[in-house]
């Protein structure tokens, strides 16, 4: 049988499973709310980092506490891999974002892993890192209540909502 007698059953059969997928396809969601905000510029920065805080909290695999704090594990470690406590010395890599995702802050920017008492850092971290084990890398939205609420620390605006994601690599400044 010549190529092309083959050619337009298969090419009709095609154009059938391509109107079937179309049919069946499910509908895009719709576009979010506009978001009016109102106010003083601080008070609408306030209000775009809480919109932020509500689009995150729904996005499939994150997770929200009781305060706020959203998360999602990144990178698995064993389970056996231990877990600071609030009164540990952690040693962590870590990269620090606004919202808009400007960078504020890293220690992979340096090239250098930190050391921190757990204890002496914003509630966010305090709650988030002791659920890490070492090895594990997580992601977090931390509300500005858990962060530094309305202090202005340059280059962090007052009311700022903060990503981070950490690397947990050692307890104790291991």
């Amino acid at each position: 049988m010549p190529a092309r007698v083959l050619a337009a059953p298969m090419l009709l059969g095609l154009m059938a499973l391509s109107l079937a997928a179309c049919a069946t396809a499910p509908t895009p969601a719709a576009p979010p709310a506009k978001v009016t905000y109102t106010g003083t510029p601080q008070e609408q920065w306030v209000q775009g980092q809480k919109a932020y805080e509500a689009w995150s909290a729904a996005r499939p695999g994150w997770k929200v506490t009781e305060t706020g704090l959203q998360y999602r594990r990144a990178k698995a470690a064993k389970s056996s891999a231990p877990k600071p406590t609030v009164e540990s010395t952690v040693t962590i890599h870590y990269v620090g974002q606004f919202i808009d995702g400007r960078e504020f802050d890293s220690s992979r920017a340096r090239g250098q892993p930190a050391t921190f008492p757990l204890g002496r850092l914003i509630k966010g971290w305090q709650e988030g890192v002791p659920m890490m084990r070492v090895g594990e890398t997580w992601q977090f939205v931390i509300p500005s209540d858990i962060a530094y609420g309305d202090r202005d620390r340059a280059p962090i605006p007052p009311g700022s909502t903060l990503l981070f994601e950490i690397e947990l690599i050692g307890i104790g400044g291991e």
